[in-house]
């Protein structure tokens, strides 16, 4: 009589997101160019031929990761954006969301840096999704700005925000909230003085 328990069948998504989280562990260990798919289905448990099955390719299994980082990047950017009472309050907790994302989920975001020219397209991506969302956040301290303005703003946030990541990475001192007030104290002073001008110019 076979006594073995059998083995349970895993969905589509469930196994998709074993092999991205697999991948992301590989990618982050070995570097992009040294990680190999063989090593990678062997961390999951399944052949080489799955991974191909599910994303095509080696650079498709990288856009796959990246995709994922960048939708979980804005989810928890926007919800702590979300909480906050007032303009300052939201781009100081979305700034924290996004060095706490970057220290909880380091291997995805060393994958940004890699060698792969996918990586550094998938990079602008998440970049203009950033600075989108934070223009949408400045629209609220300085409703009558020029939305180029604003877009440049947002663009120097994003800049400044992806160098203390990487400022951080090497200092392994600097915490989150460190971080956090440190691009406040230089940021937020010119914001809130251009807010208050554009209140008195409306009056």
């Amino acid at each position: 009589m076979d006594t073995r328990t059998p083995r349970r069948r895993v969905s589509r998504a469930e196994r998709e997101r074993q092999i991205l989280d697999a991948a992301v562990a590989v990618f982050g260990e070995r570097g992009y160019q040294a990680a190999s798919m063989d090593v990678v289905a062997e961390r999951v448990g399944v052949t080489k031929p799955v991974l191909y099955a599910h994303f095509g390719s080696k650079d498709g299994l990288l856009l796959a990761c990246i995709a994922r980082a960048r939708a979980e990047l804005l989810e928890v950017t926007t919800t702590a954006a979300a909480s906050a009472d007032g303009p300052e309050e939201m781009l100081r907790r979305g700034t924290l969301a996004f060095f706490e994302y970057l220290e909880r989920r380091e291997p995805a975001w060393t994958l940004l840096y890699s060698e792969s020219t996918v990586a550094g397209e998938a990079l602008e991506g998440i970049r203009a999704q950033q600075t989108d969302f934070i223009a949408a956040l400045l629209a609220a301290q300085a409703p009558d700005a020029d939305p180029q303005r604003l877009a440049g703003w947002a663009q120097v946030i994003v800049g400044a925000c992806e160098r203390l990541a990487l400022w951080r990475g090497r200092e392994r001192t600097v915490t989150s909230e460190q971080a956090t007030e440190y691009l406040m104290d230089l940021v937020w002073t010119g914001l809130a003085a251009a807010g208050g001008a554009a209140a008195q110019s409306s009056r």
